[in-house]
């Protein structure tokens, strides 16, 4: 049976997925992992896992499936993520992940200070922030001089998967154009000027759209995996975007909301919409752009709370239901990991506010749901008054298993969410551009493979507390933000290690 296979490296987990022509699942499996948080604001992972765990699954799902014939390969990966590798590409530190890695806001400051913020966005389309890949490509070589020394080439966990396939050494428009100030999003190429200012001895990848053929599996790649020597492989992109393609919510006016261990929200539009609020990039496919945003935690949250009372998710479901909205009065502040968009502020931290002793841990676990749901509306309200034309919300990720969350953020936002047969993610959509890229002709639909049957439809009747716990719950940073940046100064010089997320399911 001719299938492809599709293969996401995430922050608590690598997927991997057997797709017939149709979008049947033919088999999936994944391997846990951790990243790595050394000192505080650190996030972190040895890239070697990302390779040793594609092998493993790739090798378990041919198992699964003897009479699979995989014709070609879709790669999709956690990111913008910073892996630089020697002339060898053996990797010279870990890899420095996406914006939940806060380490470099000397660099930051140095790089917009040297270059001005109207430079920077005229040039990249956002303000430099924990999100953007080149202050931690300058951390580096302010920091490590020694592994700056040996530094050649850049890869995120799709383009590693790429390399180690074929041997192309390629990066996608979308995940470079987070690689900020060094690609220029209108020409969509490496801006030069600033790419030998500050990354002069790295090699520039090859750049490609997400669904383009980076090259052909190699006769080592083969004998380690089993694949096929001469299959294709696609070029693959970020995660979230790959997660927006597996639900189809990649079309102008189109909002992706994932639910992970993060929260990440896309809206694809025809024009560079710029606002210092949230993340200006490459859309996945040619022509598109994007206006992004994301959450610092939310499955991160939810299990740090199923760990910390020791109960399971069902139990806590349960409870939060009974608790019932506004968690019979709390409000919680879900930035225990700093904060992305809107606030862009990596010294955010965690706050609940109106506990007293008859709270329970179901009201707990109730205020951290709404309070995903009331970040997920902070980022939506900041994107339309960006001037994103938002139409259609799909959700995707394991955290759609729960009705009640997805039902949460439906009532705290006021929209509907339709959620597709298939939630299983970004492996999916590496699987399905993979189809796309070897087509003859007009290739699948998305809304053939997976079509949309569910809806979540706020209710009515709960407008009004949640726009007024929208109001606390704004107000509430502003009144805790200096006494919290306090905090957040002295466990940084605490150098706390902080332990490692994991996804819900």
């Amino acid at each position: 049976m001719r299938c492809t296979l599709g293969v996401d490296v995430g922050t608590s987990s690598t997927k991997g997925v057997l797709v017939s022509g149709d979008g049947a699942i033919l088999a999936t499996a994944t391997r846990a992992h951790h990243v790595d948080r050394p000192r505080t604001g650190w996030v972190e992972m040895d890239a070697r896992v990302w390779w040793e765990e594609f092998v493993a699954i790739t090798r378990e799902l041919l198992a699964a499936q003897p009479e699979a014939e995989i014709v070609a390969v879709g790669v999709s990966g956690m990111g913008p993520c910073v892996l630089l590798s020697d002339a060898d590409d053996r990797p010279v530190r870990p890899a420095i992940l996406y914006g939940v890695d806060t380490r470099a806001g000397t660099q930051i400051e140095a790089l917009t200070a040297e270059l001005g913020i109207d430079e920077i966005t005229r040039v990249g389309g956002s303000v430099l922030t924990s999100q953007a890949g080149g202050p931690k490509v300058v951390w580096v070589a302010d920091e490590e001089p020694e592994a700056w020394a040996h530094a050649r080439r850049l890869f995120m966990p799709a383009s590693w998967l790429a390399r180690a396939l074929t041997g192309a050494y390629v990066l996608d428009h979308q995940s470079a154009s987070q690689m900020s100030p060094l690609y220029d999003i209108e020409a969509e190429r490496w801006h030069d000027p600033f790419w030998q200012r500050y990354a002069a001895t790295i090699e520039q990848p090859t750049l490609l759209w997400a669904g383009d053929i980076a090259g052909h599996v190699t006769e080592d790649a083969s004998s380690t995996t089993g694949i096929p020597v001469g299959v294709p492989v696609i070029a693959g992109t970020i995660d979230a975007w790959t997660e927006a393609v597996s639900v189809g919510a990649h079309e102008v006016g189109d909002l992706m909301l994932m639910y992970g261990t993060t929260m990440f929200l896309v809206a694809t539009g025809a024009e560079t919409l710029r606002t210092p609020s949230m993340w200006t990039t490459a859309g996945a496919f040619a022509g598109t752009r994007n206006l992004a945003g994301g959450l610092s935690t939310s499955g991160a949250l939810t299990a740090w709370l199923k760990d910390l009372t020791a109960a399971d998710y069902p139990q806590l479901l349960a409870e939060a239901e009974e608790s019932g909205p506004g968690a019979r009065g709390l409000v919680m502040l879900p930035y225990f990991a700093g904060e992305r968009t809107p606030i862009q502020d990596p010294d955010a931290r965690g706050v609940i506010a109106g506990l007293t002793l008859e709270h329970t841990r179901g009201d707990l676990y109730r205020a951290a749901l709404e309070a995903t749901a009331l970040g997920v509306r902070h980022n939506v309200e900041t994107m339309r008054a960006a001037g994103a034309d938002i139409r259609r919300i799909v959700a995707v990720g394991g955290g759609t298993q729960g009705r009640l969350w997805l039902q949460i953020v439906s009532d705290v936002t006021g929209l509907v969410q339709e959620v597709p047969a298939t939630t299983i993610g970004a492996s999916y959509g590496a699987a399905f551009l993979a189809a796309v890229a070897i087509a003859d002709g007009d290739g699948p639909l998305i809304t053939d493979w997976n079509p949309v049957t569910d809806a979540v439809t706020p209710d009515p009747a709960l407008r009004a507390t949640y726009d007024t716990l929208f109001d606390r719950y704004v107000r509430l940073y502003g009144a805790t933000t200096e006494v919290v940046h306090e905090l957040a100064a002295d466990q940084r010089g605490a150098g706390h290690p902080t332990t490692p997320a994991t996804e819900t399911s």
